[in-house]
């Protein structure tokens, strides 16, 4: 049985937090994006979405997929689902979507938000009566007993462990603003950009990014460590969404496509968080039958240069061929958004411009887990 196939993909641009889409909640932009790729899955003739899957980590709560479907216009009987796997939430909507279709036949909106400029604030109840509250940034990734690190110590040291240099993680920090800025220039986004607050292009990729540059920044997390804040990602706003449709709707349509070939999920250690989409990845490929020679485009989450460097150490992958047109380093990190951006670029690279055949897209999350997609370009001319 031939898998569920993406027909449309777009995205925001990817905002830094704080600056162009800072005006903007998490429902404003999941709406904005959910709309565009309804509009642009029913002018290929699918059928109207009949359920959205959203991921999202430090939103308001109360069903944001529910909510940004509500002011999509899509309508009341369209129910949604919110889904968090951390950082991994986006790419875990995807899968989500593609199991749902394996079932029953129709469309599915799949993707995932992130306004860290309008989260709110988080508090633990005090401990004892009329004592104050105490602010948190986060949630536990993972029991205290286990070890909870933050993900800047925790991928500091997982790049260690793997012997990935602080110039080897400047270097790949400033490709991929290299590639990021070079595609944006080029135009290379503009087919999945959807404009939003009137905004129309990513605010993070800067020219000029040079290794001597990055080589100039201090540790961010620990003394004597590699990861800094110029070879790390940034705290970003956006949303990505895909439509997908089973495959006898597609075989219909003849319109093209990714066709989701196999995905994964798989757990690692919860103190090397960053390490969870090398297991996935394997996963996934093994599902698929296929091996990382097969596979023309890689989309991995560049969450820090050390982690994903120490991923590609882990996998065998040469780490020129990881985002050829940029990555989270250069475009940015909207954490429950960010798997569906690999997709998303996968998408524009692998059916848009025809770049090849077979694709992967690989995320980590807190709490040692990782989501992984097999994909193939079906319907594309050449």
């Amino acid at each position: 049985m031939t898998g569920p196939v993406v027909v449309a993909a777009a995205r925001t641009p990817l905002g830094t937090a704080g600056r162009s889409l800072a005006g903007c909640t998490a429902a404003d932009l999941g709406a904005a994006v959910l709309r565009e790729v309804a509009a642009r899955a029913a002018a290929l003739g699918a059928p109207p979405p009949d359920e959205v899957v959203l991921g999202n980590c430090m939103g308001p709560g109360g069903d944001v997929a529910r909510v940004a479907s509500l002011q999509a216009g899509l309508g009341a009987a369209v129910p949604a689902l919110t889904v968090d796997r951390q950082c991994a939430s986006g790419l875990a909507a995807v899968t989500t979507a593609d199991a749902l279709l394996r079932t029953r036949g129709g469309t599915v909106l799949a993707g995932g938000v992130e306004s860290a400029s309008t989260a709110p604030w988080r508090f633990w109840p005090p401990s004892v009566p009329g004592a104050e509250p105490v602010r948190y940034e986060r949630a536990p990734f993972a029991p205290a007993e286990l070890g909870d690190p933050d993900m800047g110590l925790a991928n500091d040291l997982y790049a260690e462990e793997h012997e990935v240099s602080r110039a080897a993680q400047d270097e790949h920090a400033a490709r991929s603003h290299a590639r990021a800025h070079a595609t944006s220039v080029a135009g290379g986004f503009d087919p999945e950009i959807v404009p939003i607050a009137g905004v129309t292009t990513d605010d993070r990729p800067r020219p000029g990014l040079t290794v001597d540059r990055l080589a100039r920044l201090r540790p961010a997390f620990r003394e004597g460590g590699t990861v800094t804040a110029g070879n790390s990602c940034g705290v970003n706003d956006g949303a990505a969404v895909v439509a997908l449709v089973d495959a006898a709707t597609h075989e219909r349509l003849g319109s093209p496509g990714l066709r989701v070939v196999a995905s994964a999920t798989a757990g690692c250690d919860p103190t090397r968080p960053g390490e969870g989409l090398v297991p996935a990845a394997r996963l996934a490929l093994d599902r698929a039958g296929l091996s990382l020679d097969d596979v023309d485009v890689v989309e991995l989450n560049e969450a820090f240069a050390g982690q994903v460097l120490a991923c590609c150490a882990q996998l065998g992958l040469d780490p020129a061929r990881v985002c050829p047109e940029g990555g989270a380093l250069g475009l940015g990190h909207p954490w429950g958004a960010s798997g569906a951006v690999l997709v998303v670029r996968l998408f524009t690279q692998l059916v848009l411009r025809g770049r090849g055949r077979h694709g992967l897209a690989a995320i980590s999350a807190g709490g040692g887990q990782g989501v992984a997609v097999v994909v193939e370009a079906v319907g594309v001319a050449g």
